[in-house]
């Protein structure tokens, strides 16, 4: 059971390692784009590719597809980011129960959102979790952990793209030891855990008195979705690409020569407009903007944006 782009490396896992998968089941497909033409999931797509029994239910709860899904026996049913709750019946209808790839290291970051999360409370380690499912929000048992270091240029689009792959792999490694018997289960310490709520468009609103650090970890948590902006003209200049500027000699430079210009330092205010990018004041530290995106246009240099509209240093950049 699995829909998006990061339950495609499972999927094509246990295709590979010779598992057999009875059926696939993902969400129905979605209008995309502006023709809003309705697309099938890449999970679909693959499932079609292997030619693999699919099935498409609106509802889980729903009588026929649970018979449906009985129908084909599972010895174990398996999911990646299918994108709903699922209901117990589901949970235990096959006799080895149902297991799930979480993106995190649990009791870590239990929720919707929990690679998002690891990067904007600047985490350096992460990792997935094979665990046993049940009724709760990710509190089943532990049956595999795997680590994985977080790159300080990552964001949350290219620590997905590792997640998944290390997804598959951790998969592959938990139905070995299911083959051989030698899965062991231990139950989550529900005192470490913390929550991974879904993300809502108005953490893209960036408050300039955090730090340089701690706005860099939010841009990169929130690319691909929902962004980071600022506001430029009262139009939305999304931000990417962002670059900590830590070393004292260099900050004390971007100092001296806004001070050359009469102005006052406060957080939001733009320091410094080149090649590079946009410098930005921040409650501690300056933050290097490489990448910009500007309302109704494509993302960008900063440098190519600030050729067609340049900004003056001492603008206010406010969400």
């Amino acid at each position: 059971m699995g829909t998006p782009n990061f339950a495609v490396p499972a999927l094509d896992a246990l295709h590979a390692h010779g598992e057999n998968i009875v059926a696939v089941v993902t969400q129905p497909d979605r209008p995309k784009g502006r023709g809003r033409k309705l697309t099938p999931s890449p999970v679909k797509k693959l499932a079609g590719r292997f030619g693999i029994p699919l099935l498409q239910p609106k509802k889980l709860k729903d009588g026929d597809f649970l018979a449906q899904l009985i129908t084909f026996q599972p010895d174990l049913i398996i999911v990646a980011a299918y994108g709903r709750i699922l209901p117990g019946k589901l949970l235990n209808m096959p006799p080895l129960g149902t297991i799930n790839i979480h993106g995190s290291l649990l009791p870590k970051y239990r929720g919707a959102a929990p690679i998002q999360w690891a990067l904007i409370n600047g985490e350096t380690t992460t990792g997935v979790t094979i665990m046993q499912m049940d009724e709760g929000l990710d509190t089943g048992d532990i049956l595999l952990q795997e680590k994985l270091l977080i790159d300080q240029h990552d964001t949350t689009g290219t620590l997905m793209n590792k997640m998944a792959e290390l997804g598959g792999h951790a998969l592959i490694k938990a139905i070995d030891l299911l083959h051989d018997d030698r899965l062991v289960r231990f139950k989550q310490d529900d005192r470490q855990a913390t929550l991974a709520p879904p993300l809502t468009k108005e953490l893209g609103e960036v408050d300039w008195n955090k730090s340089a650090l701690e706005i860099s970890c939010l841009v990169r948590g929130l690319d691909p979705w929902p962004l980071t902006y600022v506001l430029v003209d009262g139009k939305r200049l999304k931000i990417f690409s962002p670059k900590v500027i830590d070393f004292s000699s260099e900050c004390s430079f971007i100092e001296k020569e806004t001070a050359a210009q009469g102005l006052i330092i406060e957080p939001g205010m733009l320091c410094r407009a080149d090649a590079d990018g946009l410098v930005i004041a921040t409650g501690k530290g300056y933050l290097l903007i490489q990448e910009v995106q500007p309302e109704g246009g494509r993302r960008m240099p900063a440098d190519a944006y600030l050729r067609g509209r340049p900004l003056k240093t001492g603008t206010r950049l406010i969400a």
